[in-house]
């Protein structure tokens, strides 16, 4: 499932794009929200957009970068 950002930017709804979180030293994800180790992919009813993602496309603001080449897509 995919939502967009007020910027038009689509993203995508799952745990690697959530305001709860939060990615431990190890390189695990962590729930915030349950306190508990999750998937990138994974998606809860809980879900909020990371402030991240929410200036995703704003002029000054934040920036998408391509994984791989980490080259600006969208800026």
């Amino acid at each position: 499932m995919w939502v967009l950002n007020k910027h038009h930017v689509s993203v995508k709804k799952c745990c690697a794009s959530c305001a709860f979180k939060d990615i431990l030293f190890e390189g695990t994800r962590l729930c915030t929200k349950f306190h508990k180790k999750v998937d990138a992919s994974s998606r809860c009813e809980m879900w909020e957009m990371s402030i991240g993602m929410q200036n995703a496309g704003f002029v000054n603001g934040g920036v998408v970068k391509d994984q791989v080449t980490k080259e600006i897509i969208i800026d």
